[in-house]
């Protein structure tokens, strides 16, 4: 299909001629999307991507002479087109997936079991092309735990109380605003609680990942688990995370209800859950992501008397959350990625109003 001149230009790199037929079909029923030119392998992606100059690029990590994930790395040193990587849902795609959104991918989509002409996966890779389009490719670089947030501050940590809770929520480029945003925080917080949109496998290794970067711990969460001080815990994939009252705080609640704003797990789920059981108590912040996911519940959270962030649009790859949240008055702060960190701690140490 030829494309009006406003349309997004896409270029599909796949070994897999079955994979390329089926993801150009998916595109081009989109009258704002035109699929410019299809490469079997980077060798040939890459005389390709100077003759026909994409706006988009998806790739499949598993291909022959040069795998994907290479060839991401050499194409991020000398072209800052959006790659958009389709992988296997198996552990092993699920880990070449994550080293890909380190290496600069825009995000993920995974590959569905039951075959790429699936709705869900055309609507979800459509979605993704056109987020892609309008991205800002700003990238924050990892910070290493090793600097000290308590410095910056100028102040000493004090005792939290044990209804205290920090919440977040992210989608496009929110793997890596974690990455910058979590190991900048010090051990002793209040608990923590992370919905990132993601494939359902790709989850625990990212929280994993985080693990190893932070000072606390940080894992995926299960259903029914207490939080605690020093704990991050992180939505599984493909499971909303609600939380509930618990003996001695918070615990979480996982769930499979249907999605919310196309999510599983959706960020206003639990925001409006903790709006209910922790309100004033709360400190949440709304980070980059397409859509609108988790505005309605940070306005929950503000008006039961949470403080809120909402991540500013100079940092954010897709402003989409995070501007639906600010249109609503939401947010009580908005702040660049670079300056959250001092900001979510000094709020975790107001007075809370009784």
């Amino acid at each position: 299909m030829k494309g009006s001149p406003n349309s997004i230009r896409v270029m599909v790199v796949d070994d897999s001629t079955v994979a390329r037929v089926a993801i150009r079909d998916a595109l081009s029923r989109d009258e704002s999307i035109q699929v410019v030119s299809l490469a079997g392998d980077p060798y040939d992606a890459r005389e390709k991507i100077l003759a026909h100059d994409p706006d988009v690029l998806t790739l499949d990590l598993e291909m022959p002479r040069m795998d994907g994930l290479t060839f991401l790395r050499i194409l991020r040193e000398h072209h800052r087109v959006p790659v958009i990587v389709i992988s296997s849902l198996s552990q092993a795609g699920s880990a070449k997936a994550m080293e890909a959104l380190h290496a600069g991918a825009f995000d993920v989509l995974g590959k569905p079991f039951d075959g790429l002409h699936t709705q869900d996966f055309c609507r979800r890779l459509v979605r993704f092309v056109k987020a892609a389009a309008s991205s800002n490719q700003h990238r924050m670089e990892p910070v290493s735990p090793d600097s000290r947030i308590e410095q910056l501050l100028g102040c000493d940590l004090r005792r939290y109380s044990s209804q205290q809770v920090l919440l977040i929520g992210s989608s496009t480029g929110g793997v890596e605003a974690l990455r910058h945003l979590l190991p900048q925080l010090p051990d002793g917080l209040p608990p923590i609680v992370v919905v990132q949109h993601i494939p359902a496998t790709f989850s625990r290794l990212m929280a994993q990942h985080l693990d190893q970067l932070c000072r606390f711990t940080v894992r995926e969460a299960t259903n029914g688990e207490e939080l605690r001080p020093g704990l991050c815990l992180i939505a599984p994939g493909d499971f909303h995370l609600l939380l509930e009252k618990g003996p001695r705080g918070y615990r979480v609640r996982l769930t499979q209800t249907p999605p919310l704003n196309y999510c599983r797990p959706s960020v206003d789920l639990l925001f409006r859950s903790a709006a209910e059981v922790a309100g004033r108590n709360a400190v949440a912040a709304i980070l980059t992501g397409m859509g609108a996911d988790g505005a309605r519940g940070l306005l929950a959270l503000r008006s039961s008397g949470a403080h809120t962030f909402a991540e500013h649009e100079e940092s954010c790859v897709v402003y989409g959350m995070p501007q639906a949240a600010i249109k609503l008055n939401a947010a009580t702060e908005v702040h660049p990625l670079s300056k959250l960190p001092q900001a979510i701690l000094k709020a975790l140490n107001q007075p809370r109003l009784p």
